[in-house]
């Protein structure tokens, strides 16, 4: 909601969630649903893979591009992953944010930690699965993995379901059309926030306020 235009400073949300849980289709739900949000690409120093591009998937920079916006304190948060950085940009997101847009962000749990700390305003979305039995037979649909690796994901699911006690909000990806519609309702109400909403008080009643 943009009650007055240019008025409001955007929200950063962080969605984070189990491998399999269905992140990405809940994510282009959401999208699809408001336009006006920005989704975050991140920036990384591994190589595109067949059928990415860059910008798209990720935005591909060299090792030392990547160490230098690390020294200069150009990103959010990052992290090194089997020999390759991976990485938010604060530039972007500080950008989109001062405009009065909402940035969206698909991070794993240290990364939404490192977000939160560094951004105590970030809305933190946790995405969970109806079951750990849902969510095994999702990944065993996804016929992708071996028995083991299915099996590790789920133990790691465990993990990082523990971890959900530190966000803001818990949505059930039962379906997607209702797990997007509930983060759409979650955005809603955050922007309706009296802390947030101070200007328009004051263009009602003046400056007292």
């Amino acid at each position: 909601m943009r009650t007055l235009a240019g008025q409001r400073k955007g929200e950063l949300i962080v969605l984070s969630g189990p491998s399999g849980v269905g992140k990405s289709t809940v994510i282009s739900e959401l999208l699809s649903s408001r336009r006006d949000i920005h989704f975050s690409v991140s920036f990384t120093t591994r190589q595109p893979r067949t059928g990415e591009a860059d910008g798209v998937n990720y935005n591909f920079v060299s090792r030392q591009e990547f160490e230098r916006m690390i020294a200069d304190d150009e990103l959010l948060e990052y992290a090194e992953y089997v020999g390759n950085y991976y990485g938010t940009s604060l530039k972007v997101i500080r950008e989109q944010l001062e405009r009065g847009v909402d940035v969206l962000l698909d991070i794993e749990v240290q990364g939404a930690a490192k977000v939160k700390e560094r951004c105590p305003e970030a809305v933190l979305i946790f995405l969970v699965p109806p079951s750990i039995e849902e969510l095994s037979r999702r990944l065993h649909r996804r016929n992708t993995d071996e028995e083991e690796t299915i099996q590790r994901r789920l133990e790691k699911a465990r993990e990082e379901c523990r971890e959900s006690v530190h966000y803001d909000y818990l949505v059930v990806n039962d379906t997607v059309v209702s797990a997007a519609g509930e983060i759409l309702s979650i955005l809603q109400a955050e922007q309706c926030r009296t802390s947030k909403m101070l200007f328009m008080i004051q263009s009602i009643v003046g400056n007292a306020c």
